[in-house]
């Protein structure tokens, strides 16, 4: 379509189109922002218990500096909303809005804003490669089917912002303007803002753009502004803990993009490599098919930096243990500290989202120069039909993850004595101190329920050391028979148990199967936590 003719209803459509199928799948239940019954529940797992905690704690907190900081949650093990996985991006504009707009929970929006925008930029990445409004339309559909975003938003809720990707594919295809570099400025501080996983990935898009305009000049201003954004969220607060010996051992089997896994229905159920990122690579049938249709795109020369970026990623997912079909068929030898770096990204898999976005765009180009704009737009359309044929068990998948459930739930710590001696305490700990672990949602909860900070919790990333620390540090005040003053003490294992008996056996209570230490009236100031000895320079 001429530049002249172009309309942006196509776009919009694609946007909508999205938008249905997330709330066909998932339902209208998980929008509504006053229920939180169906993150709580535990059906999909501890993750987005994990979100709500990071946002409950930091609404109610006072603004801080950076304004990512979530010292509530965590009080000695915290660090920031930013590792609570809670969307920084979305955090900060609803803290801001809660007087005037409480929202409790925003993450039912995600999903849908996901899905809209997934449809949104892969249509306006379609339109600048030669398809009509159909073909937009269609493609955009295909995008927001695709179990790539499926499976994320089945629990991984912040890995559903693929459309970062698609935004910086689009931007690529894009003709240069005089405010392309704000784009990706803009851009990679949004991704920042959402995940880190998908930011390098955005910043290696950039990079081949720069690249191929020779734009050096940009190098200031697209990676400061997503440090910029790190820094606001709260990234840089934790200094030890990112990198760790994992990176390979979550890679992607060479056949994954063909392993149907719990998705598919329609091609023959394949093995591929086992492990927690196993069977989230694949692209659904009509995905493949439209992959495939890369090949009808005549190659062009300045394409170049873009293919050396994706390759690059896509051997970053595929990691120096090279897998096909479950079986390792090579390992090239790495030198320690670079696997502990690669470790802070160790679910190598999901790099190979890039490549395979590109793709089926491409594919979708390779269609509208091999059929026309208009028979292409059918031909997608068709797709459209299989990728939603081939994912019935996907729909089954998301049904049960996500039933309907009440709007708020009980406490799970029901019994009325627990609200009480929430009520009474400065602070809750649940001894020993660790990142996650045993009643760590029962008591995180609680916590939150009656606006009392905690060291129960569960963070993207943690300093292992200090976890420790605080946990025999706890444990030795406990044995010595000196708990903190107004500080109700959760037991969690025998350890703390066998502690709290040596040196407060008359102190000990049990509610509802849990062993604790009632605070020790009157209850002072909650404890210092000492973020303003460890708040990193900007």
């Amino acid at each position: 379509m001429p530049p002249g003719r172009e309309t942006w209803w196509p776009p919009l459509g694609a946007a909508l189109l999205g938008a249905a199928i997330i709330l066909l799948i998932w339902g209208p239940g998980v929008v509504p922002p006053w229920r939180t019954g169906w993150m709580l529940s535990g059906q999909v797992g501890p993750d987005p218990v994990q979100y709500w905690l990071g946002w409950a704690f930091f609404r109610d907190d006072a603004w801080r500096w950076p304004p990512g900081l979530n010292p509530r949650y965590g009080m000695e093990l915290s660090s920031s909303v930013f590792y609570a996985d809670a969307i920084p991006l979305l955090a900060f504009l609803f803290k801001a809005l809660w007087p005037l707009a409480p929202v409790d929970q925003y993450w039912g929006l995600w999903l849908v804003a996901c899905g809209a925008l997934q449809a949104l930029f892969a249509a306006l990445a379609v339109r600048r490669l030669g398809g009509g409004a159909l073909a937009q339309v269609a493609a955009g559909g295909l995008m927001a089917l695709s179990p790539l975003l499926i499976n994320r938003l089945g629990g991984h809720f912040a890995l559903g912002g693929q459309w970062l990707v698609l935004a910086g594919l689009w931007l690529w295809w894009a003709p240069p303007t005089r405010g392309r570099p704000w784009g990706w400025a803009a851009l990679a501080a949004a991704t920042a803002l959402i995940h880190s996983y998908i930011l390098p990935m955005v910043l290696a898009l950039w990079l081949a753009d720069a690249w191929r305009r020779r734009a050096w000049l940009e190098a200031p201003l697209v990676p400061g502004a997503a440090l910029a954004a790190l820094w606001l969220a709260g990234f840089f607060v934790l200094a030890e803990g990112h990198g760790t010996a994992g990176y390979g051992q979550m890679q992607m089997d060479l056949l994954a993009p063909l392993d149907r896994g719990p998705w598919g229905s329609l091609l023959p159920d394949i093995r591929s490599a086992e492990h927690p990122e196993a069977n989230s690579s694949y692209l659904g049938l009509g995905g493949l098919v439209l992959a495939g249709c890369a090949l009808l795109r005549p190659w062009r020369r300045g394409a170049w930096p873009l293919a050396a970026v994706l390759g690059a990623m896509l051997a970053f997912a595929v990691s120096h243990r090279v897998m096909l079909g479950g079986r390792l068929l090579l390992e090239v030898p790495l030198p320690p500290a670079l696997l502990e770096m690669a470790g802070a990204l160790r679910a190598s898999e999901r790099y190979w989202w890039p490549m395979a976005y590109a793709l089926m765009l491409a594919g979708a180009g390779g269609l509208a120069a091999r059929l026309g704009p208009r028979r292409a737009g059918w031909a997608l359309l068709a797709l459209l039909g299989l990728q939603a044929w081939d994912l019935r068990p996907a729909y089954a998948r998301i049904a049960h993850f996500f039933p309907p459930t009440e709007a708020r739930l009980p406490l799970r710590l029901g019994d009325p004595e627990w609200r009480r001696l929430a009520a009474q305490a400065s602070a809750i700990r649940l001894v020993p101190a660790m990142n996650q672990g045993p009643l760590w949602e029962e008591v995180a909860v609680l916590a939150a329920t009656a606006g009392r900070p905690t060291d129960a919790t569960y963070l993207a990333r943690t300093d292992p050391a200090a976890a420790a620390a605080l946990g025999e540090a706890v444990l030795a005040r406990l044995r010595a028979g000196e708990p903190e003053p107004g500080v109700l003490h959760v037991l969690r294992n025998a350890a703390a148990l066998e502690a709290a008996r040596a040196g407060l056996p008359g102190r000990l209570r049990r509610l509802d199967g849990v062993w604790l230490i009632a605070p020790i009236p009157p209850g002072p100031p909650a404890p210092t936590y000492g973020h303003e000895e460890r708040r990193p320079p900007p």
